[in-house]
């Protein structure tokens, strides 16, 4: 009976500490204040017509030495965070385009060269205005949960060129 028991505790033990490791962990004190997180509907307005977000972080101070921002996660989607200015950076989630024609037919056979839809879990589980942000302090990656952005008004660039502000 005790061998039994001692089996079982090793396996309980070794069960409850496999799982700490695959734990995401969201950093609840990001090391800088963050004065403003929101996000623009955009639309180029050309031939291409490609639309989607802008996510803008600003900071009240310079981002402090030894710090880097790194990716943004927001609804179901990743980007790339870029320094517009000392205190704001953009991240620019695109809307992929479609080319794909499907062929639908009452016939199974005729729509044999139709893909099957590559569906990619997300990372995180995250509401609609939160987002999750990769940094890196002192070569050290960290993420932090933003909760609370704010969608401003659609902008729109009728001749598909951004304007630099």
């Amino acid at each position: 009976m005790g061998y039994n028991k001692k089996i079982w505790v090793l396996i309980l033990l070794a069960g409850s500490l496999s799982f700490c490791a695959s734990k995401q962990e969201n950093k609840i004190d990001f090391p800088q204040e963050i004065a403003a997180a929101y996000f623009q509907k955009i639309n180029t307005g050309d031939s291409q017509a490609r639309a989607g977000n802008d996510f803008y972080i600003e900071f009240d101070k310079p981002l402090k030495k030894g710090m880097a921002l790194d990716k943004v996660y927001f609804r179901n989607q990743v980007a790339i965070l870029e320094k517009e200015n000392d205190s704001v950076f953009v991240a620019h989630f695109y809307e992929a385009p479609t080319n794909q024609d499907i062929i639908l037919d009452s016939n199974p056979l005729k729509e044999y060269g139709n893909a099957a839809p590559v569906i990619v879990k997300p990372k995180f589980d995250l509401k609609p205005n939160e987002a999750i942000l990769q940094y890196k302090k002192k070569n050290k990656t960290a993420y932090y949960k933003i909760t609370s952005v704010k969608e401003k008004p659609i902008i729109l660039y009728p001749s598909g060129i951004k304007p630099k502000n």
